[in-house]
């Protein structure tokens, strides 16, 4: 109809009623009709079609509604494409609103970092990534902080994540002596050398179960393509399999199931050495106590290294990574962040609470978990055998 109507011209018009059309062809045949389109692109648009039904040529082949999420893993091919249209026009989104936020700093991508800047310019991270970046630079602790890569993933994920740390590492001690006291009661002191291996595996362990599961924004460079299978999948997983991802940025099912995994085995490496520290320094305690009173030598056994360790280090890949998963991803960012974002000090102290009974339910847990499997014994069935 375009095309049409560009080929047809009105003749003068004596009065509104009369319209002469004359059609101007050329006198010779064949007809060339020549359609010329740009390069750059090119907005079509219908002029009495819905105004939100625009097609664009020589677009990024996005789907029409640009405001969908991009979901997992999986979909046909239809499905794929949309979503890679998706996270481009997410990517420039992210890139656009980062460089805005610069200017109005008066920064530039060369003063950031050069994995922050490297990711800027690839359209991974979002504007608002970059104003928590500028707002902890201003604190000196936390800008020494944010030269380890491991640390700056973290706190430009989680403000509060350094204050999260002291607060597990903080009450870490006396929850877990409680703990231990709750579940021995008259046996406590009699008990006192494996409280303290607890305590001290606690203190251990403590901050890997807040580093580790945290929620991070990532900031690594992509693999190499040498790389084997089995290291781009554990590469690609989250950190925490529940954390939010940023636009642009999706997870499937398996890759939420890969950081579990992952997590795991890191926290099953850290769990199980921990506890060899911990059960050394009680066995060298207990050593140190025989010499000194020979009456206690017979009362007092020394704690078994390996089999403790072992069993320590798989209560932590289970109970504790599922555990801290869940607090980090579920509890902490889904709900309270966005329920109490504007509440910092309401936000840190529901947090202090939760991680505290999280940190005081893991200890009854780890002491029915060791008594279970038969690496602790309580002090009425020694006295028995």
């Amino acid at each position: 109809m375009s095309i049409a109507a560009c080929l047809l011209t009105p003749s003068p018009l004596s009065s509104p009623s009369s319209l002469t059309i004359t059609p101007k062809f050329p006198t010779t045949f064949p007809l060339h009709l020549h359609l010329r389109l740009s390069s750059s692109a090119t907005c079509l648009r219908h002029s009495r079609s819905s105004p939100f039904l625009t097609f664009c040529a020589g677009g990024d082949g996005g789907d029409i509604n640009s405001n969908n999420n991009s979901g997992g893993g999986g979909g046909n091919d239809e499905n794929g494409k949309h979503r890679g249209g998706d996270d481009e026009n997410a990517g420039d989104k992210n890139r656009k609103e980062a460089m805005i936020v610069l200017a109005e700093a008066g920064r530039s991508t060369e003063s950031l970092p050069k994995d922050l800047a490297a990711a800027i310019q690839a359209g991974r991270i979002p504007g608002s990534v970059i104003e928590r970046f500028l707002g902890l630079e201003k604190s000196g602790l936390m800008r020494w902080l944010m030269q380890f890569g491991g640390f700056k993933e973290r706190l430009l994920a989680d403000d509060l994540f350094l204050a999260k740390v002291a607060m597990e590492c903080g009450v870490g001690i006396f929850t877990k002596t409680a703990a231990e006291y709750e579940r021995r009661r008259e046996n406590f002191f009699k008990e006192l050398e494996i409280v303290f291996a607890d305590v001290v595996m606690a203190i251990i362990a403590d901050f890997m179960l807040v580093y580790l599961p945290a929620p991070t924004v990532s900031l690594r460079p992509p693999l190499a393509v040498s790389a084997g299978a089995i290291s781009k999948f554990f590469y690609s997983c989250p950190d925490n399999a529940f954390q939010v991802a940023l636009p642009g940025t999706s997870y499937s099912l398996m890759q939420r199931l890969g950081a579990v995994m992952r997590n795991g085995a890191k926290l099953f490496a850290v769990g199980t050495t921990s506890s060899l520290v911990g059960t050394a320094i009680t066995n060298a305690l207990i050593n140190a106590r025989k010499a000194v009173d020979k009456t206690s030598a017979a009362e007092v056994e020394n704690v078994p290294i390996l089999s403790t360790s072992v069993a320590y280090g798989v209560y932590m890949a289970v109970s504790s990574n599922l555990r801290y998963q869940v607090l980090a991803g579920v509890i902490e960012q889904r709900i309270l962040e966005p329920l109490l974002h504007q509440h910092k000090l309401m936000l840190s102290a529901i947090c202090f609470a939760v991680r505290t009974g999280n940190t005081f339910l893991g200890s009854l847990l780890w002491v029915d978990y060791a008594r279970l499997v038969g690496i602790q014994k309580a002090h009425e069935e020694d006295t028995a055998a």
